[in-house]
């Protein structure tokens, strides 16, 4: 009870056939290929953005202060 044989997939396989039809199951791929490479895109600007606030959070830090200088 497991594991899955190969009739139990293709049980499962005919009722999603037999509930979306032929025609609809290509169309539910390419929207969830889609949705799929949008997520991927969206982490990577996410990362990159996390990296660029990082990068200008140590190069603040690493300034070094004067205190010498007036106020005007």
């Amino acid at each position: 009870m497991g594991t899955m044989s190969p009739i139990h997939w293709i049980l499962v396989l005919l009722v999603v056939v037999l509930l979306f039809g032929v025609k609809k199951i290509p169309d539910f791929a390419k929207n969830l290929g889609i949705g799929i490479k949008e997520f991927k895109k969206a982490m990577k600007e996410g990362d990159k953005e996390a990296e660029a606030g990082t990068v200008a959070k140590t190069t603040i830090e690493q300034k070094p202060e004067k205190k010498d200088e007036p106020k005007a």
